[in-house]
């Protein structure tokens, strides 16, 4: 029987605009009413009111307040949509991903598999220098980074920690989009990922052009626990969402990748190879648990690959065309434009 999703399609896009404007406010138009949905699914109530999100930012990530304020402006001024973006206390989403990093001399990837209903994929690659680094990421909430890399040599990608708990605290798109902005290197992540809060549990992959990594697990009920682990999927430690773990398969993920990572003979093309093959690669649309992307980013070159079955498109800070890629699952083609 034919998947429910073989038929869907999804339009990523890459764009680049250096100091937000037009084309950024495009976005917006495009995807705000769906976000708002989103947003109020729970009622407004649920949602904190704009001081406790202006503030909450100013707390814990002041550096990012112009920016965040810059783009509010954009956007109109409005209350609703400067609470959204502050993407402080944002509904709950769960997700799949694996994600790894294979340090070797003079090279670094960080591979990963985004596993996500299509449906609700923004697929917006954005490159930008909002503050004194450029940046490359693949977007959620229209400038939070679920991946992405800064041209300091700075790569991170997130995963669901696959924990029920929800508390105080950001989304981590936000908290990714403040290290690209404003850290260079492993350590300096790693401090900011131990502070700042999130509202959800979210494994946290790190990885820099030195070669340095870490895999950070946050969650909004315990200290985040940071360790230089270069692998992550959907669980912290030990399983806690049991049905959750055996949908995802975080476990057989995480083996797989171990394995792949602790193996000295690895090299970049082997690692590829596997995201690109079950388990890592997904097909489970159905459950929202299949493979919407893949990407491997190189930091040290300032370089990544999104793939797509059949499709590959290369981007960096030197060679960022503008273009549509269309994806539809089981049937892909790529558009110029």
């Amino acid at each position: 029987m034919p998947d429910a999703m073989d038929d869907k399609t999804l339009r990523f896009r890459s764009l680049i605009e250096l100091e937000a404007g037009p084309k950024w406010r495009s976005l917006f138009d495009t995807h705000w009413h769906a976000y708002e949905a989103w947003y109020l699914a729970e009622g407004e109530r649920e949602r904190p009111g704009y001081l406790a999100c202006l503030n909450a930012l100013r707390r814990h990530m002041p550096e990012l307040l112009p920016t965040y304020q810059a783009l509010c402006s954009l956007a109109g001024g409005g209350d609703l949509a400067s609470r959204f973006l502050s993407l402080y206390q944002p509904p709950p989403y769960i997700t799949g991903c694996s994600q790894a990093v294979l340090a070797r001399p003079g090279a670094t990837l960080l591979a990963r598999n985004y596993d996500y209903p299509p449906e609700l994929c923004e697929g917006t690659i954005l490159y930008t220098r909002w503050n004194e680094r450029r940046v490359i990421a693949m977007t959620d909430c229209l400038w939070g980074v679920l991946d992405g890399m800064n041209d300091r040599g700075l790569a991170v990608s997130l995963a669901f920690g696959g924990r029920k708990a929800v508390g105080d605290g950001f989304g981590a798109p936000i908290i990714l989009r403040y290290l690209l902005e404003f850290c260079d290197t492993v350590p300096e992540a790693a401090e900011v990922l131990a502070r700042v809060p999130t509202h959800m549990a979210y494994n946290i992959t790190v990885a820099d052009a030195a070669g340095r990594y870490v895999t950070a697990m946050i969650a909004p009920d315990r200290r985040a626990s940071i360790r230089r682990v270069p692998v992550a999927t959907n669980h912290q430690k030990r399983i806690e969402w049991y049905a959750h773990a055996l949908a995802s398969e975080t476990l057989i993920r995480e083996r797989q990748l171990s394995i792949l990572v602790d193996d000295e003979a690895t090299d970049a093309a082997r690692l590829e190879a596997a995201f690109k093959a079950p388990p890592l690669f997904r097909h489970d649309y159905r459950r929202g648990l299949g493979t919407v992307y893949t990407a491997f980013y190189r930091p040290a070159e300032g370089r990544v690959r999104y793939h797509w079955p059949g499709l590959d498109l290369d981007l960096g800070f030197d060679h960022f065309p503008e273009e549509w890629v269309t994806v539809r699952y089981g049937v892909r083609e790529r558009l110029g434009g």
